[in-house]
């Protein structure tokens, strides 16, 4: 049977840690792989990537327009058409299932395109006004679920 002190990694899968400064036969000595002068050869001398040597840099020189409101609910949208895939009642946990939706996270909502052959009874945190009538027309409810991203 195999002791501790007999393991060892596989050959070629652990590498050797680099070992700076230690004399001019480990190839990385005197400098220690910097080069010779300059601001990166110091210690604590490096730059962030995006600086550009004083020059205005091009986070500053490109216009910005808009704003992204951090507030907003992003919806998964299902359209009315894509209703038939379900069996039985439309909530989210039946949507997920059968792939209409990503995840139970994000809020659902339901648009009108396209059409019903089947009466549902769905469940889904929004409707548009047309998905509604369409769904109420073919003989389906519908109910507004509380969504946790509403601010009361």
């Amino acid at each position: 049977m195999a002791e501790l002190h007999d393991l060892s990694p596989s050959s070629g899968s652990h590498r050797n840690r680099k070992r700076v400064g230690r004399g001019p036969g480990s190839g990385l000595g005197k400098t220690s792989g910097r080069g010779e002068k300059g601001q990166k050869a110091r210690s604590g001398g490096s730059v962030p990537a995006r600086f550009e040597g004083g020059q205005m840099p091009l986070h500053r020189r490109i216009p910005k327009r808009g704003f992204k409101n951090f507030n907003r609910v992003e919806f998964q949208v299902v359209n009315v058409q894509h209703l038939e895939r379900v069996e039985g009642d439309v909530n989210p946990a039946a949507l997920k299932a059968a792939g209409l939706i990503r995840n139970l996270i994000q809020p659902v909502k339901i648009l009108g395109n396209g059409e019903l052959t089947k009466a549902f009874k769905v469940e889904a945190h929004a409707f548009s006004k047309g998905a509604q009538a369409k769904i109420e027309a073919a003989g389906g409810s519908v109910a507004v679920l509380s969504s946790s991203t509403e601010t009361e």
